[in-house]
């Protein structure tokens, strides 16, 4: 999955520091593109090639800190801006792109916030960065945390067959049943109103699998296995295009494997318990 990057590691501890001419510099233009390199393998331009623009410190792998741009700055020859989704598309099945592809997710989550929290909703005021924490703060004593939105993905099985989904619109390929969890919810009431408002199908049995770091979307996605108590589909015309029962052999699997839907639909596949 997309943050499995074993043996390096994701340091996302809260620090101010200054940037050194060899660290990595994540710059997003206005509509949320990455500047990243445009031919071979998925690279971020570094300090000493952008001439140090101002940069706040989001998180290190490993030995290298990365950096997010805070100022318009000129393209350098072979870099171009890409959205998160073509990053994805194009760099998700290399496995030596893996940890850059993990580190666009997460700076994409945190530019998103930084983005979206430039005035307090409370007075108006601009807020600035906390020198303590991961914040924003206001002078009326406000304080914004990342936004980090609770989504489940769910595989809903019958028998030796699972139900698989395609959204009406955005992503095209095979996907489970997905939806985000709802004011005064838990988490298995959230299974149990999305499997039934998407497809018309009763669960049971509901159990916790796996979660993983969503940073395109801010989400943090948590999948559950449960059974059908009815098998009838009724799909929801609004948000599906496709909702059938799919025996394991016949399952088509996503084109790679950093996703949580995809690796749920590969461990059923397999016959794993699940």
């Amino acid at each position: 999955m997309i943050q499995d990057i074993y043996p390096s590691s994701l340091d996302n501890s809260f620090k101010v520091c200054q940037p050194k001419g060899s660290d990595s510099f994540l710059a997003f233009d206005g509509s949320g593109r990455l500047l990243a390199s445009t031919g071979g393998d998925l690279r971020f331009p570094d300090g000493d090639m952008l001439g140090m623009p101002d940069a706040v410190y989001l998180f290190s792998v490993d030995d290298r800190a990365y950096f997010l741009v805070q100022q318009e700055i000129q393209t350098p020859d072979g870099y171009g801006y890409y959205t998160i989704r073509e990053l994805r598309d194009r760099f998700g099945g290399i496995d030596s792109c893996r940890t850059e592809l993990f580190a666009a997710f997460t700076a994409y989550h945190l530019w998103k916030w930084y983005n979206d929290n430039r005035f307090c909703g409370y007075c108006g005021g601009r807020l600035r960065r906390s020198l303590t924490e991961r914040a924003r703060v206001c002078e009326c004593g406000s304080t914004i945390y990342p936004r980090i939105n609770p989504a489940v993905i769910v595989g809903v099985i019958k028998g030796d067959s699972i139900l698989i989904t395609r959204y009406r619109t955005g992503y095209r390929h095979n996907a489970l049943v997905a939806g985000f969890t709802e004011i005064g919810e838990t988490l298995e009431q959230t299974v149990e109103r999305e499997v039934y408002e998407e497809t018309g199908i009763r669960v049971k049995n509901i159990r916790y699998y796996k979660s993983q770091p969503w940073g395109m979307a801010q989400d943090i996605l948590i999948g559950f296995f449960c059974e059908a108590d009815s098998d009838e589909i009724h799909m929801d015309e609004n948000e599906l295009k496709y909702a059938e029962w799919v025996r394991r052999e016949d399952i088509v699997l996503q084109p790679n494997d950093i996703s949580l839907t995809n690796e749920m639909m590969k461990v059923f596949k397999r016959g794993e318990k699940v």
